[in-house]
Order: structure tokens, then C-alpha cells, then sequence
């Protein structure tokens, strides 16, 4: 059975709930909770975040998932349809930028360990939008223009731009709360001891032939 596109949730998912007995609640919360633009509680509670786990695939499909941060608010609104988040300076592979150049499709997850173990899903199509696209733009909000004048290891080197197609809740039943612990952020840096070093070993045993 093939569902309307025009629907939330994909036709896997709603085969399953008929195949589990789920669809009655599926159907509530696709009603009740799901929308396709950022509402001003949304957006208010993505100013406050600092946190952010996105998922991209390549062309074929191939997964990743990947985490960035910032300081609160460091994921830009630029409307109710639209947000961009910064590309720090990483180490280069640019797995989650290269998926994104292939297959649009990303999912953006906030989590609010500190506050109101709350989540936040967002669905929708991204783009890289380099600082000079920005700066050349005259509908750009001053926060992005201000982060890219940025002169230390916080400048963004290009963003995301991601429109929204699915905006919905995870619900706080699971999500531990969690007490914040002052850190250094030692942004931009290239020193292998602050970026945790050869944590998992693996560098050795390549080394060693292992």
C-alpha cells in the first residue's frame, strides 16, 4: 500500500504500524505534534541549545552520524521553514559535507540534557552555503554576520543551511538529565592531546601491523 507523499512518516514506517497495531497512536501524533515549520516555541528552544546530532547518508544510502556544538544558540534561525548551522574547523575528512553534497536529506536532533530533557526532530533538505553567500546576501541576520567576523578558532568556515519539512518532539521520558561541567573549549585546535589523542589505540596498531 502506498501512502500520500503529502503525509508525515514514510511508507515504511506506516506499513510497520499497520503490521504492529501502532497506527491509532501514530496517527494522534502525526495530528498533534508534527508540523513542517519551526513554531516560535521551537525556535526559542533551539536559541537556548548548545548541542546538536545530525545524520546524513551518501547516494547510496550509506549512513553517518555526527555531533557539533557551540555555544547556546550557535544553530542560526532564519525563518519558520529554515536554520543554518557552522561548520567549525574539524579534521578534514568532511564526511557529514560530503554525504550532504550527494543526498540532501538530513535529520537534526536536539537534546536538552540540562534543562528540560526535551528532544527536538527536524527533517529536511540541506545545503552548504559558504560565508561569502551570506556575506553578499542582504536577508542574512546579523548573529551569522557576526559569527563569520569572528577572528579566532570560533569563525564558522561555511554552514548548513537546512529547510524544514518535519519539526516534532521526542518526549523526555528517556533522556537523563545531566548536571554541565565547566571545560576549556580550546577551539580550532590542531593539538592531538586536546582533541583526546589516539583515544581508542587505533593509531598504534596500525603502527604495529595489528
Amino acid at each position: 500500500m502506498e501512502y500520500e507523499e503529502s503525509c508525515f512518516g514514510s511508507n515504511g514506517e506506516r506499513r510497520l504500524q499497520e503490521k504492529y497495531g501502532t497506527k491509532k497512536r501514530a496517527d494522534r501524533f502525526y495530528e498533534r505534534q508534527m508540523i513542517d515549520f519551526l513554531n516560535p516555541h521551537m525556535q526559542e528552544f533551539i536559541r537556548e541549545q548548545e548541542l546538536l546530532f545530525i545524520a546524513t547518508s551518501d547516494s547510496k544510502g550509506e549512513c553517518d552520524s555526527s555531533f557539533r556544538a557551540g555555544l547556546p544558540g550557535f544553530v542560526r534561525i532564519l525563518n519558520k521553514k529554515s536554520l543554518a548551522y557552522p561548520e567549525y574547523r574539524g579534521n578534514g575528512v568532511l564526511a557529514s559535507l560530503g554525504n550532504i553534497s550527494e543526498n540532501p536529506h538530513i535529520g537534526l536532533m536536539f537534546l536538552d540534557f540540562f534543562k528540560s530533557t526535551i528532544g527536538l526532530h527536524i527533517n529536511g533538505k540541506a545545503s552548504i552555503v559558504e560565508n561569502c553567500d551570506f556575506l553578499e546576501s542582504n536577508v542574512t541576520p546579523l548573529e551569522i554576520l557576526n559569527d563569520i567576523a569572528a577572528d579566532n578558532g570560533k569563525k564558522p568556515e561555511r554552514w548548513v543551511k537546512v529547510e524544514v519539512e518535519e519539526a516534532y518532539i521526542h518526549c523526555s521520558k528517556h533522556i537523563p538529565l545531566l548536571s554541565q561541567q565547566d571545560k576549556t573549549i580550546s577551539w580550532g585546535t590542531d593539538d592531538m592531546k586536546l582533541k583526546g589523542g589516539n583515544f581508542f589505540h587505533v593509531q598504534k596498531k596500525m603502527e604495529s601491523g595489528e
